[in-house]
């Protein structure tokens, strides 16, 4: 019986010696290698080549209305055009606009009654990217058509109701008037470093 306790409890000592050996870590299962972003990169190449086509085909198809071309990468063109003001709404402003959201085949996605007249907080409120900078390119009363492309409308997420995953849009926007922003501007509050004389 003795031999018997001695035996277990030298098995017990190995055991715990040996499952108290260093553990190693562990190698995830899979390994992420550049594939997955390359073939992300090449997707948004491709889809944002095939809206640039369409977009192409619908200034092509009208000759006689002059798009513009922005630097962010969407066109417009003037439907209303204020030559006498030079003004355009800036950071901190409050916009008053109307507009409507249409597909590239110009069925109506959201009319100007559904999405009502707008009040916006230039570049301090969340609203589509295309918007947000191209209000700032109108002066009071002007009326623009947008074509923006889906980076500059609702990206790859839609909006959770009629406008789809990367889908590129006509926006027409009419900016009723503009409010500057008359909070007071912040003074520099650092101190003064005086030199002795």
């Amino acid at each position: 019986m003795k031999n018997i306790k001695s035996f277990l409890t030298l098995l017990v000592v190995l055991l715990t010696l040996i499952s108290c050996k260093q553990q190693q870590a562990r190698m995830p299962i899979s390994r992420s290698s550049g594939e997955f972003l390359n073939a992300s990169v090449e997707r948004n190449i491709k889809l944002n080549k095939s809206e640039e086509n369409q977009i192409q085909t619908i200034i092509k198809s009208n000759p006689e209305v002059k798009y513009i071309g922005s630097k962010k990468g969407y066109w417009y063109h003037y439907e209303t055009k204020n030559e006498t003001d030079s003004i355009t709404p800036k950071k901190g402003d409050v916009a008053f606009f109307d507009y409507e959201i249409k597909d590239l085949k110009g069925n109506i996605i959201y009319s100007q009654e559904e999405l009502k007249p707008q009040t916006y907080l230039v570049d301090k409120q969340n609203i589509m990217m295309g918007l947000r900078d191209g209000i700032k390119l109108m002066r009071k009363t002007e009326k623009v058509t947008f074509l923006f492309p889906s980076n500059m409308a609702f990206g790859y997420h839609g909006d959770n109701d009629k406008i789809g995953a990367n889908e590129p849009l006509i926006c027409t926007v009419t900016l009723n008037d503009f409010k500057f922003d008359t909070t007071p501007k912040k003074q520099n509050t650092t101190p003064k470093l005086v030199t002795p004389e």
